[in-house]
């Protein structure tokens, strides 16, 4: 039977995932309703990583003295104020204000639901603990977003985020009931967590984590243009296209969990980023085939979302005191990966390529992911027997 605590936190993630990503659905219709244009409204996206890149160690270091549920409780409290002046904003520079804002407990909620998830977990079972946490990102794709995206089409944009900031008010909810109370560190000071960054092997992850991950997002943030000009699929198809992206994510993430456990974070890390290369070499000589279009979703999907638990239990299990931050910081990297893979990925686009070719350079960047985790296993796994 599932523990309660993780579920109250897969719905923490449930919540954040809709917030980041329902944005991309339902784009057109805030500068519709605003009458501004698709690059301005995009400014929105960009404030949102923005927001989880400042708030993601700032809150953590902040907070570290506190007990991890009221920390937690906190955060959420954040998301749903946030997020619920967001859907009442009314006009694009308090949407700016307030978007940023509701960024902010992203990476720490994760950070700390982390090393929560990984405390309540049995022994050998962390990442596995993880991956059900981060199951609710992945229903998130599969199930939230385009229920989000719908309101947003037919209803107003608004509904979508005050109906996001309930689901972040039944978390704050489910939290308050079912997770246990968890002492706070006291070995650790407001800046001594800091010291964990004054290693190499520190910016080490931050680099696997930022250039590995800039894979999956050179391929998902080109996937409908792609699938609608290479594949030659009906622009109606492209909702089903992401349902099996979210499907092969959730699948994934848990067998990332169990194989992180099985074989060790490092080593699956390794699997998964030369795993998404080759997967999206595939993508790239498939992309004309109609049919493949939906395997390849899938099965990318799958693969490229086993990387989240192993690279979140590399970060705690090596910064021993400061695990927290760690984690945290590992969620603003996946968001500096995300913009790196979108930006490179758009490049040959702009010179002229075809809609295809953004995944080889999420080849090049989950290759780079794989040369970085073997330096990571050799003198750091291997060397000091983290």
């Amino acid at each position: 039977m599932l523990n309660k605590s993780l579920i109250a936190l897969a719905f923490g993630g449930l919540a954040i995932g809709m917030t980041e990503f329902t944005m991309m659905g339902i784009l057109p219709d805030i500068a519709n309703d605003l009458k501004i244009d698709i690059p301005t409204a995009g400014h929105l996206i960009a404030l949102y990583a923005m927001g989880v890149v400042v708030g993601a160690p700032i809150l953590v270091l902040f907070t570290g003295k506190y007990p991890p549920k009221i920390v937690l409780l906190f955060l959420m409290l954040l998301f749903v104020v946030f997020n619920g002046l967001f859907a009442i904003a009314p006009e694009y520079n308090t949407l700016l204000i307030s978007r940023f804002m509701s960024g902010l407990p992203h990476g720490a909620f994760f950070g700390v639901g982390s090393v929560v998830a990984a405390q309540l977990a049995g022994k050998g079972k962390e990442a596995q603990a993880i991956s059900i946490m981060f199951t609710g990102m992945t229903i998130a794709n599969l199930a939230g977003v385009p229920i989000g995206t719908y309101i947003g089409h037919h209803y107003s944009w608004r509904y979508t985020y005050l109906f996001i900031s309930t689901l972040g008010l039944l978390t704050f909810i489910a939290i308050y009931y079912w997770l246990p109370k968890i002492e706070a560190n006291q070995d650790g000071n407001l800046f001594g967590q800091l010291n964990f960054f004054k290693r190499w092997e520190a910016w080490l992850l931050v680099a696997i984590i930022s250039i590995g991950t800039g894979g999956l997002f050179a391929w998902i943030s080109y996937i409908a243009p792609m699938v609608t000009n290479v594949s030659k699929l009906d622009p109606n198809r492209v909702p089903f296209i992401m349902v099996l992206v979210g499907l092969g994510m959730f699948f994934g993430n848990l067998f990332g969990g169990k194989l992180a456990d099985s074989i060790s974070p490092t080593k699956a890390a390794m699997a998964s980023f030369l795993a998404m290369a080759l997967c999206l070499v595939v993508v790239y000589f498939t992309a004309h085939i109609e049919w493949m279009a939906y395997v390849m979703a899938f099965i990318t999907g799958l693969i490229a979302f086993t990387i989240g638990s192993p690279l979140q239990m590399m970060l705690i299990t090596t910064a021993k005191g400061s695990e927290t931050l760690a984690a945290a910081a590992g969620q603003a990297s996946f968001n500096i990966g995300n913009t790196l893979g979108a930006f490179f990925g758009g490049i040959p686009i702009a010179l002229g390529f075809a809609y295809n070719t953004p995944v080889l350079i999420g080849v090049g960047m989950a290759s780079v992911g794989v040369i970085l985790s073997f330096i990571f296993f050799r003198f750091v796994v291997v060397k000091k027997g983290v």
